[in-house]
């Protein structure tokens, strides 16, 4: 097994300290990060490695998408709000969708993914064996949470049998890169008996639990008439923060009392800010939460609600967002962003000793950005100027990705897939859409143009 040395004029740490190195090097040893160091003190203790220059560049940990969706139906499904939104476009596809069209979406954004730098994504999607046989061969890291819907009026989602099936064939595959956990689209998605048996599962399997809560403030209103409680409170009294991890997307609407609640609990958040702007649904109360030691990642959610898988842009917009609920410009700053997006968005899925940030002992999940760009100038990586990280959040996009490595592994190289062919993947999902909205428009044309949301 030969030694790589992957050096360049910045190497960005995300360790605790978030130390940065100028000129600095990280030694790759198989799929694990060995040391890290200043580049000349590297490459003498090592000779006998290869090295890989990147030049004016960054170093850093790959990206980590908190909550995202695999899809196709970007531009398709546009200014409306979050329940008009799922009742005329969402639950529609889902009753049509099928296993290939859902494998050939997770090819599409995974690939995506790959190319803007980011390493793990948590996909939210159904038919997921064709998601994993997409990471196994494009390379990266994903947590595979299944659409659950264990309700009789939802019966058009994956199923709990489904989710285990997935759990049992795929958790821990692909060199580690596959994790499964148990999914629901929303708590009301699943009836008693679905929801105990969710709570089960994770325990069983030792594994995480994920779902919506909170994402417009018309679920307050359901949740009190339905139970007398919050949310989270409910989550509480049924269980589910019995569960190893419990990860909700959105939080948008979590009171005071919520977050003073999960923060003694093993329960993380996942952020989306671009899709929480075009929905109209709301700022998310990020910064209390934080305050409150609660893990929180970043996510982009799906192809249709943002309508991209850049992690870069959705920094930029975590910490504008931030600034502009607290009406204070020193709010959300660029190392607490670029935390949620690294080491503490690996936290949050649990995966803290395993990814992150650059560091011995953890997995060679590595990026390389461009320095030489207008995004990226002046470029300065130490000193009394030193901007790297400021540029980082507001500054560089995915297409400055030049390099991304998943255990290991190269996946992309000079901005191209390694594993996988973007304009085969492209014409796939080209090839696939025009019969899915055909059959789509067909059930909507014969159901009253959308589906009911929400069961009595």
């Amino acid at each position: 097994m030969s030694d790589l040395i992957l050096s360049a004029e910045a190497l960005v740490t995300m360790d605790k300290d978030l130390t940065v190195i100028p000129h600095g090097a990280v030694l790759v040893r198989g799929d694990t990060i060995v040391a890290t160091g200043p580049a000349r003190d590297l490459i003498a203790a090592h000779p006998e490695a290869t090295v890989k220059d990147m030049g004016r560049a960054v170093l850093m940990p790959g990206l980590i998408n908190a909550h995202a969706h695999s899809g196709f139906l970007r531009g398709t499904a546009e200014h409306l709000p979050v329940w008009d939104w799922l009742t005329q476009h969402i639950n529609p596809m889902h009753r049509v969708l099928l296993p290939e069209e859902a494998e050939a979406a997770s090819y599409l954004c995974y690939a995506e993914s790959l190319l803007a730098g980011t390493t793990t994504v948590v996909d939210m999607w159904r038919y997921m064996e064709g998601s994993a046989r997409a990471a196994e061969i494009l390379g990266n890291r994903i947590v595979a949470v299944p659409y659950v819907g264990e309700h009789p009026d939802y019966d058009y989602f994956d199923t709990l049998d489904m989710n285990e099936a997935l759990i049992e064939r795929w958790h821990g595959k692909a060199e580690g890169r596959v994790t499964v956990w148990v999914g629901l689209e929303h708590l009301f998605y699943a009836d008693e008996a679905g929801q105990q048996r969710a709570i089960d599962m994770a325990k069983r399997h030792n594994t995480g639990f994920h779902t919506h809560c909170s994402e417009a403030d018309i679920e307050l209103a359901e949740f009190k008439t339905r139970y007398g409680k919050k949310p989270m409170e409910v989550f509480r009294d049924l269980g589910f923060f019995e569960t190893p991890l419990a990860m909700f997307a959105h939080a948008v609407w979590f009171s005071p009392e919520e977050i003073d609640l999960i923060s003694n609990y093993n329960v993380s958040v996942a952020h989306n800010p671009v899709s929480n702007m075009k929905l109209a649904s709301g700022i998310a109360p990020i910064s209390d939460m934080l305050a409150a030691g609660i893990p929180v990642g970043i996510g982009t959610d799906g192809e249709k609600e943002n309508n991209n898988f850049d992690m870069f842009e959705e920094m930029k917009l975590t910490s504008l967002k931030g600034k502009l609920r607290h009406r204070d410009a020193a709010a959300m700053d660029s190392w607490e962003v670029l935390r949620m997006a690294t080491s503490l968005g690996a936290e949050a899925l649990g995966l803290g000793n395993v990814t992150g940030s650059l560091e011995p002992g953890k997995k060679a999940d590595i990026i390389a950005l461009r320095g030489d760009t207008p995004r990226m100038t002046p470029f300065h990586a130490d000193g009394r100027w030193f901007n790297i990280h400021h540029n980082l959040v507001h500054a560089v996009r995915g297409s400055d990705v030049k390099m991304t490595m998943v255990n290991g592994q190269i996946c992309v190289e000079d901005g191209k897939l390694v594993s996988g062919d973007v304009t085969e993947i492209i014409d796939r999902l080209n090839r696939l859409t025009p019969g899915h909205f055909t059959r789509r428009q067909l059930w909507l044309d014969a159901n009253g143009g959308g589906t009911t949301q929400w069961t009595d």
